[in-house]
């Protein structure tokens, strides 16, 4: 008689309760940006998703672990994100969008200038007072010494010491500009979510790993608003028209009191621009590319360069005649213009990001 043995992949269910949260979590969060940070309202949709996919059976002890861990609080008998929630749901976008891409890169600001920085580069050259240990290149110090006294006589001098050179880093001021006219989730397609998810995990990059940059968020329908990166996850679309003469002149007032080097406005649309400021009226139009409303963005537009001010639109629509405005107002700049998808905006983002941080924007 043969006994038989069967073999399936072994899974550690010590951390099962861990791994159901984070994948919980990963849900709630997702959820939680397209209710614009409505805690309850997401804990009713992943409840009827729960009811009707049966997905899982701990959903009442992933409530409780996020009052635990101080993510959310009641009161009133209703749920808020806390301010540590609200941390915690922008790295989880940072996490998911910058997890793949290599490290190495990130956000350095290199110049055309050598001297004392970040970057190690391979060549070297002569101590000098001032110059750090860490900078030190042994295998070369330690041959220059051989070459002056011989390997019987090995005395290391100052003399002798070579470092490595390094590239001066830059810093960047950057106003990041998302569109929340009615057009952002206009035919069924959510477009503002993957916007304000970028939006999170960029500024949680650039607050993680770079102190002395700035990042400034605004949103823009009938106008521009600078919004704090803590309300991001609350940003909702309205029954807006779009201004992007009013976004990119109120970037350029931000920018312009920024004692950075290098400074960018990275703006998020998906439609033309429809209306301008006309005093205290607002002058719209929403059929088609009116001539005024598109002449007074491109002059925006022009004054940015001027003052060194870079612009990469990140286009999320394929409208030819869109397409063409973006590409009038890219040329006006000497920006740079991206028609991309809604599923690479995070990458095209961060792949610009690092291109204007390895050059000063003149």
């Amino acid at each position: 008689m043969y006994r038989y043995s069967y073999y399936t992949k072994w899974f550690d269910r010590g951390n099962g309760l861990k791994e159901t949260f984070e994948q919980l979590f990963d849900l709630f969060r997702k959820i939680l940006l397209q209710t614009n940070g409505d805690v309850n309202e997401a804990i009713n949709w992943m409840t009827a998703l729960n009811n009707k996919y049966h997905y899982t059976g701990q959903l009442g002890d992933f409530i409780e672990q996020l009052k635990e861990k101080g993510l959310i609080e009641e009161q009133d008998q209703i749920y808020l994100l806390t301010s540590k929630g609200n941390r915690t749901i922008r790295q989880s976008s940072f996490d998911e969008i910058f997890s793949n891409l290599q490290k190495r890169g990130f956000g350095l600001h290199p110049t055309p200038h050598e001297g004392k920085g970040f970057e190690r580069l391979p060549e070297t050259r002569p101590f000098s007072f001032g110059d750090g240990i860490d900078q030190i290149e042994p295998t070369r110090s330690i041959s220059n010494a051989i070459r002056r006294g011989g390997i019987n006589n090995l005395r290391l001098t100052e003399d002798d010491l070579e470092v490595y050179e390094t590239e001066h880093l830059a810093t960047c001021a950057t106003v990041l500009a998302i569109d929340i006219s009615h057009s952002m989730v206009l035919y069924g397609e959510d477009r503002i979510t993957p916007a304000k998810n970028v939006a999170l995990a960029l500024s949680e990059y650039i607050m993680r790993e770079y102190d002395k940059d700035s990042v400034h968020v605004i949103a823009f329908g009938d106008d521009a608003t600078e919004v704090k990166v803590a309300d991001l996850p609350f940003l909702a679309v309205g029954p807006y028209h779009t201004n992007t003469k009013a976004a990119l002149q109120l970037a350029r007032q931000i920018l312009n009191k920024k004692k950075q080097e290098n400074k960018q406005i990275f703006m998020i649309t998906d439609g033309k621009p429809s209306c301008i400021w006309e005093g205290l009226k607002l002058y719209k139009n929403p059929y088609g590319l009116d001539q005024k409303i598109v002449n007074q963005t491109l002059r925006e537009a022009v004054l940015c360069r001027k003052e060194k001010i870079e612009i990469s639109t990140f286009m999320v629509a394929r409208d030819p005649y869109l397409q063409g405005f973006i590409r009038d107002l890219s040329e006006a700049n000497r920006g740079r213009a991206y028609f991309t998808s809604l599923k690479n905006l995070g990458e095209y983002i961060f792949v610009d990001f690092i291109k204007n941080r390895r050059k000063t924007i003149r």
